[in-house]
């Protein structure tokens, strides 16, 4: 009897034991952390316990769709401002292919230079002054 007294006062020490070392671990891990502050400063685990508070639910999901389109809004900025950004770039680019271009032609169309080109097809230049044609009102 003596035995049978001990084990039961026993078995009845460690359901105790186990019982309260249960309740200080979940004590500590909802203290530990950003999340467990919050939880403790807004005594959310006494309203979360039983059962999710659905009347936040709209107001959660709005929030988190204001979130999404500020977050696509920004990168859809973002990658407009590169794409300037490289447009940019390529417009300089160009503008300095038309600037050497337009000096290339320049300096192509100078009287000198085109008389050194046609000098190898066998033309000169014509020393004398162009005549004047003169075309009658009657013939015309």
């Amino acid at each position: 009897m003596l035995n049978s007294g001990l084990q039961s006062g026993f078995r009845d020490i460690l359901i105790m034991v186990e019982n309260r070392f249960k309740q200080e671990e979940n004590e500590k891990s909802v203290s530990r952390g950003i999340f467990g502050l919050l939880f403790t400063k807004f005594r959310l685990e006494q309203s979360w316990n039983s059962e999710l508070p659905v009347k936040y639910l709209l107001k959660v999901i709005f929030t988190v769709a204001l979130g999404i389109c500020y977050v696509g809004s920004n990168h859809r900025s973002e990658r407009i401002a590169r794409e300037i950004e490289q447009l940019e770039k390529e417009v300089e680019d160009l503008r300095a292919d038309v600037t050497t271009l337009e000096a290339d032609y320049m300096f192509n169309s100078k009287l000198s230079e085109v008389a050194e080109e046609v000098k190898a097809l066998g033309l000169k230049e014509s020393r004398q002054p162009p005549a004047k044609i003169i075309v009658k009102e009657d013939e015309y």
